[in-house]
């Protein structure tokens, strides 16, 4: 039996072209999702620089917000992610229930580190995670602004959760917070944190840091 070549060259054309239109669909994909996530991580540099930029800044505990020549963590964290478009809460505590979750192993640079260093079930310091098992963050009259190894630190000993509130877009984004206190664990398994209801000061950070 003789095959007309008009059809194997109709049928050699016909998977020539599917063959290109999936190669085109999964450069796409891959181009989009290389995209997303190298924007993601130029915002994360541009937070990390940002924050450098303050190491040596003294602590002060209940510093005010957008204020420079002082920090507790937390006006820290929020004032350098609003320098780069994003817009958190002001305590640490209502900073660990916006953004999403982020496993412990699966840490990215930008990421905030929540720890309860007084032990007593209330998240009361926020760090930034800048990789290499280094986080960025400040605490104690005395040490102000700096670096610290996460791996055995206090941080590490009483870490809580982390969130991940830095958009895969690259475009400027506002955090809020949601109406009602909600499980910053936000995984199976994971018990809640407590909030005792004891009267707490309204800024986060403890006095003492790391000893």
């Amino acid at each position: 039996m003789t095959t007309n070549p008009k059809n194997r060259l109709g049928k050699w054309l016909i998977g020539a072209t599917l063959s290109l239109s999936i190669a085109l669909s999964a450069g796409t994909m891959f181009t989009n999702t290389h995209s997303a996530y190298a924007a993601s991580s130029s915002t994360a540099d541009n937070v990390i620089a940002t924050g450098k930029q303050f190491l040596g800044v003294p602590y002060q505990f209940g510093a005010k917000s957008n204020k420079t020549s002082s920090f507790d963590c937390s006006s820290f964290t929020q004032y350098v992610f609003k320098q780069n478009g994003i817009s958190i809460p002001r305590s640490s505590r209502q900073q660990a229930n916006v953004g999403t979750f982020v496993p412990r192993d699966q840490l990215q640079p930008g990421d905030l580190i929540f720890s309860d260093t007084n032990r007593d079930g209330v998240i009361n310091h926020v760090s930034i995670y800048i990789g290499n098992g280094q986080l960025l963050h400040t605490y104690r009259v005395g040490i102000g602004v700096t670096i610290s190894k996460f791996a055995g630190s206090t941080w590490d000993r009483t870490y809580v959760t982390a969130r991940r509130v830095l958009p895969s877009n690259g475009q400027s984004i506002v955090v809020t917070p949601p109406s009602t206190v909600s499980n910053p664990n936000s995984q199976p398994g994971k018990q809640p944190v407590k909030h005792p209801t004891a009267t707490r000061p309204s800024h986060d950070d403890n006095q003492e840091g790391e000893h």
